[in-house]
């Protein structure tokens, strides 16, 4: 977002601000404008290197939770120990330390990653790697046409970064009744997911007491996290891949594209999204 005062303020956690000049209509103005921070993200697990993801430097613990635990790292993220952050010339290093036989076991399907924001599954090695299927999710709760446009509005309406900057997704958490209870943002659409399900442990949060939505695309990579932190229905403004579909229907995870104040698409597991009869 310009901002037509050429002074500086204080910008908000994941953004910085540049001057512009902007054409329109013929007409050249500068500004100062927001824009959305990308950084290189390094996690370092039991002192070994693993993972570099391009990402929005905020709720860093949160992003760490939760890749740790929709990358299938870890079985609970009780089980992962946060041993600190360092912000380096290159980027912000996160330290954390799990159990042996996690270590063990992240050894054997170890990936070098070279995260990107638009990044889908960066370096696997192996094709059972990338082509994880997590267990198939509980029942969940059911979910309303009505509870779906209101946490779509809840989620637009607390887009703050994407507001300033027109640069983020953003992916939140709901209850039943379409109430959003947490947001999260980041230039990569998985990243905001994984920050989501972070903070989603860290609040205590139920994943069978509601659903998710994000402002992208339901790709595979998406569908995989979701079911990992085992929320039942998950809901993507945009559309899904066929892969996507294929791992939801197997992990029983209810899919939901295009989901707009006009309408949705239910892909998987219906039952979860009853039909509401025309008017």
């Amino acid at each position: 977002m310009a901002r037509p005062d050429p002074v500086a303020i204080a910008a908000p956690i994941g953004s910085a601000q540049r001057p512009v000049a902007r054409v329109r209509n013929g007409r050249v103005r500068r500004y100062v404008d927001d824009v959305a921070e990308e950084v290189p993200v390094a996690f370092v697990i039991n002192e070994a290197p693993f993972a570099v993801m391009m990402a929005t430097p905020a709720n860093l613990e949160d992003f760490a939770l939760g890749f740790m635990l929709s990358e299938g790292i870890v079985d609970d993220a009780g089980d992962v120990e946060l041993l600190g952050s360092e912000q380096l010339l290159e980027g912000i290093e996160i330290r954390l330390r799990i159990p042996t036989q996690y270590a063990e076991a992240l050894d054997r399907r170890r990936r070098s990653l070279s995260g990107r924001s638009g990044c889908g599954l960066c370096g696997s090695e192996l094709l059972e790697a990338a082509l994880r299927r997590p267990e198939p999710v509980g029942e969940g709760v059911a979910v309303t046409a009505a509870a779906l446009r209101r946490a779509l509005r809840g989620l637009h309406a607390l887009q703050g970064l994407a507001r300033l900057t027109g640069a983020t997704h953003a992916a939140a958490w709901a209850n039943a009744d379409g109430q959003v209870r947490l947001v999260r943002e980041d230039v990569g659409r998985h990243n905001a997911l994984d920050k989501l399900i972070g903070a989603m442990w860290r609040a205590g949060e139920d994943p069978q007491a509601g659903f998710a939505v994000v402002t992208s695309r339901a790709s595979y990579e998406m569908a995989m996290k979701a079911a990992s932190a085992g929320i039942a229905l998950l809901a993507a403004v945009s559309a899904p891949t066929v892969l996507a579909i294929s791992l939801s229907d197997a992990c029983n995870l209810t899919l939901v594209g295009f989901a707009r104040e006009e309408g949705h698409a239910v892909y998987t597991h219906p039952r979860r999204m009853p039909m509401e009869p025309a008017a």
